[in-house]
């Protein structure tokens, strides 16, 4: 199945139940997620040996989020603790037409402070098929951005296939350093790209648009400028409303143009997370099958999410399979 380790914050999730805003609830579920988490659970629930870095906050809230990421299988062993609060973040879950909002406190928890140097990346790594990581973790902190750079440096240096997900959030970078700019140099270690036309205009301010030959010449200059990286792949959705999307993967790979056929979802019950399920599955494809297949494989996955509640995918392997392969009625497995 191969071994992937992924890098990033631990954070809790806040939210009232069934579709509730803040204000008319006095109760909340939570769940621990994150990003770069949420792809690590995913790989292992689909039976790959994952390990996870990062840094939770040494109380009994950290105590907690490890043993979650432990029922997973996900080995723990180089998550680190501080005495800095973990982060979270508070989510009104949307429906049709009124969207969903989210409220972040992460800025000055346990990730956001780790310290660098607790990271032994050579072991870390030992043995690792895959490294992943996203644009959130560096945009956190400097801390955490030196952290990542010395684990991709590493990464490069074994051989290991690095996926990068750039994912910009704009109400990150509060440390002094520009988002594009450390962006551009993360991403000249990594080997697979995971984004599509507008992450490449904001990483090499290009101003492309999104139809298909665009974003065939999108990659074409991105590969040239960043030569590291030999693979693109991208996510499409569209949403007529909170609670209908379809979505839909392309890719540019050996000079090849491909994509698979979009899945409409027709009732969502969660949105967290899809982004994160496609790069698990696509990961999770890469290692078991040709690159259209592994891009057929993330979008099932990830329009399989949205019917799961949480930030984390839990089907499983043979689950996705039976979407991609065009079960999608949801009739009842007996």
């Amino acid at each position: 199945m191969g071994k992937v380790v992924s890098f990033g914050e631990v954070i809790m999730r806040l939210s009232p139940a069934n579709n509730r805003m803040m204000k008319q609830s006095n109760e909340m579920e939570f769940f621990f997620g994150g990003t770069e988490l949420n792809v690590a659970a995913s790989l292992a629930t689909m039976g790959c040996d994952v390990k996870h870095v990062s840094v939770v906050s040494d109380d009994f809230v950290g105590e907690s989020a490890l043993a979650s990421i432990k029922s997973y299988g996900i080995d723990t062993t180089h998550i680190a603790k501080n005495e800095h609060p973990l982060g979270l973040y508070f989510l009104e879950v949307g429906s049709s037409v009124r969207a969903s909002r989210i409220a972040y406190n992460r800025l000055n928890g346990s990730f956001a402070n780790i310290n660098p140097n607790q990271i032994d990346w050579e072991k870390a790594l030992e043995g690792a098929d895959y490294f992943h990581w996203t644009g959130i973790s560096p945009g956190i902190s400097e801390s955490a951005y030196i952290a990542l750079k010395k684990g991709l440096q590493v990464a490069k240096e074994k051989g290991v296939e690095i996926t990068a997900d750039p994912a910009y959030r704009s109400n990150l970078w509060k440390y002094g350093k520009e988002g594009f700019e450390v962006l551009k140099e993360l991403v000249s270690y990594s080997t697979i790209f995971i984004g599509g036309v507008n992450e490449i205009n904001e990483i090499i301010g290009t101003k492309f648009s999104s139809d298909k030959d665009s974003f065939i010449e999108a990659c074409k200059e991105f590969q040239k400028q960043l030569p590291s990286i030999k693979k693109i792949f991208d996510k499409v959705r569209v949403g007529a409303s909170a609670s209908t999307q379809e979505t839909q993967g392309r890719a540019w790979s050996n000079e090849t143009y491909f994509e698979s056929e979009p899945i409409e979802i027709l009732q969502v019950v969660d949105r967290i997370g899809t982004g994160d399920a496609f790069a698990a599955g696509l990961i999770y494809g890469l290692l078991n099958f040709d690159d259209e297949t592994a891009l057929k494989f993330g979008n099932a996955a990830c329009a399989i999410k949205h019917t799961v509640p949480g930030d984390i995918n839990h089907c499983s392997a043979s689950d996705i399979l039976d979407v991609m392969n065009g079960d999608k009625g949801g009739r009842i497995k007996r």
